[in-house]
C-alpha cells in the first residue's frame, strides 16, 4: 500500500504539471476544450466540457499504475472517454505511448499539427516529478493490489479550470470559485466491498511562486483500512462557541438552503464550485459539512476525498438513505461504496451518487444535518 500511495502521489503531481502546461497559452487552450454530449454529459449543466488535459491525465494515470501494478489493469476507471475530436472534425483515440516522441506524434494529430504544443504535453506526461515526501511510515496495510480498484477524476471542476480565474488564497478562508477549485482526484477502493481505502488529491493551482510567477500545487492524501487511519491533514480544533458551517452548490434546492440556514445561522452557509473541492473544504476544516441533495455527483468525484475523511473519523454518506432510516446513520449503513454500478442506468449515469450525499468530519454534525433535512427533501 505504501508503494501504491507513493506512485499515486507521483502520478498526481505529473497530472498537475499537465494541467498547468495546458493553461499556459490561451490560444492553445481554446484548441483543447470540447463539449460533452449525450450520455457523457452531466445533466446538471447546460454545457459540460472536457479538455484534452482531462483525457491525457486519465490515460497517463492508467498507463503508469498499470505498468507498476499490472494486476490492477482493467480496474482503473475514470470520468472521461479517451476519444477527442480535433479541429478538422477527426476523432482521435488518445493514449500514452511507450516513448515521449510517440506520444508527441499522437498528440500532434489532436492539436492540428501544433508540434510545439504536443511536445510540451508529451514532456509533462513522460517526465517524472521530484520525489514527494509523504511520511508514510505508518502505512502498513495487508492488502494486495489485485484486491483494489481505482477511480480517477483527472480535473474536477473543469468549468473553473476552463474559466481560469485566479484568486489569492488566504489561510483558513473558503474561496468559492477560481482555478484553485480544479483538483486531480485518485481514489482507491476494495473491489469486494466498495469501501474507499486510499485517496490522493492534488491541487495544481494552490499558489503562485513569488520568484518565478508560475503556479505551484499542494497535495493531500489519506489511508483508512482496518485499524490504520493515516492522513496528511489533521482534524482542526473547534473554537469556543463555534457553530455548524455547511458548504453547498449555488444551484442547491431552495428548501435545502432555507433549512440549513435556520440550522447554521448567519454567515455559516457557504457556496463553492466543484464536488471534490467542497469535500476538500470539509477535510481542511473550512466547512464542517458538505450537502448535495440531488444525484449530480459521481463515484470519481467522491472516492478519493472520502478516504481522507474516513482517516479523519468522518465519511461520506448517501443522503436519501439517511433520510429514510435513522439506523442507516447510526450503523454506518449509508456510507457510499464504489464497486457496483446503478442497474438500468446508462454510461456515466450508472456511477452517479443518486441519493445525494453528505460529507462530514464529525458524526454528531451529520446527525444534526440529517435531522434538519428530514421531511423537507
Amino acid at each position: 500500500m505504501a508503494d501504491l500511495l507513493r506512485l499515486l502521489l507521483r502520478v498526481a503531481e505529473k497530472a498537475a504539471n499537465v494541467a498547468r502546461v495546458c493553461r499556459q497559452e490561451a490560444p492553445l487552450f481554446q484548441l483543447l476544450v470540447q463539449e460533452k454530449t449525450g450520455d457523457d454529459k452531466n445533466k446538471k449543466f447546460v454545457q459540460d466540457f472536457k479538455t484534452l488535459a482531462d483525457v491525457v491525465i486519465q490515460e497517463m494515470i492508467q498507463h503508469d499504475v498499470g505498468a507498476q501494478f499490472p494486476e490492477m489493469c482493467g480496474f482503473i476507471h475514470g470520468e472521461e472517454s479517451n476519444k477527442f475530436e480535433n479541429g478538422l472534425g477527426e476523432s482521435v483515440i488518445v493514449t500514452v505511448c511507450s516513448t515521449e516522441e510517440e506520444t508527441a506524434k499522437l498528440l500532434a494529430s489532436v492539436l492540428d499539427d501544433n508540434h510545439t504544443a504536443a511536445s510540451l504535453l508529451a514532456q509533462a506526461i513522460h517526465q517524472d516529478p521530484a520525489t514527494i515526501d509523504a511520511h508514510m511510515d505508518d502505512v502498513a496495510v495487508p492488502l494486495s493490489p489485485s484486491e483494489l480498484g481505482i477511480w480517477i477524476d483527472p480535473i474536477d471542476a473543469t468549468s473553473q479550470y476552463i474559466e481560469g480565474r485566479e484568486e489569492v488564497l488566504e489561510e483558513g478562508h473558503l474561496f468559492p470559485s477560481g482555478l484553485h477549485c480544479a483538483l486531480v482526484l485518485i481514489g482507491v477502493y476494495l473491489l469486494k466491498t466498495g469501501e474507499p481505502v486510499m485517496g490522493v488529491i492534488n491541487q495544481p493551482f494552490n499558489y503562485k511562486d513569488p520568484a518565478g510567477g508560475g503556479w505551484r500545487g499542494k497535495h493531500f492524501w489519506g489511508v483508512s483500512c482496518g485499524g490504520v487511519n493515516v492522513c496528511s491533514e489533521t482534524c482542526p480544533k473547534e473554537g469556543p462557541g463555534a457553530g455548524l458551517s455547511v458548504v453547498l452548490s449555488s444551484s442547491e434546492k431552495q428548501v435545502v438552503k432555507e433549512a440549513l440556514t435556520a440550522l447554521c445561522g448567519p454567515g455559516k452557509l457557504m457556496y463553492a464550485s466543484g464536488a471534490g473541492f467542497k469535500i476538500l473544504c470539509v477535510i481542511q476544516g473550512l466547512a464542517d459539512v458538505y450537502v448535495v441533495s440531488e444525484g449530480s455527483t459521481f463515484k470519481w468525484d467522491s472516492c478519493a476525498p472520502h478516504a481522507l475523511l474516513r482517516a479523519l473519523g468522518g465519511g461520506v454518506v448517501d443522503l436519501a438513505n439517511c433520510l429514510q432510516s435513522s439506523s442507516a446513520v447510526q450503523d454506518n449503513q449509508a456510507e457510499l461504496t464504489y464497486h457496483q454500478p446503478r442497474p438500468e442506468s446508462k454510461r456515466a449515469d450508472c456511477w452517479a451518487n443518486y441519493g445525494g450525499l453528505v460529507a462530514y468530519r464529525d458524526p454528531s454534525q451529520l446527525r444534526r444535518v440529517v435531522g434538519t433535512l428530514k421531511g423537507k427533501v
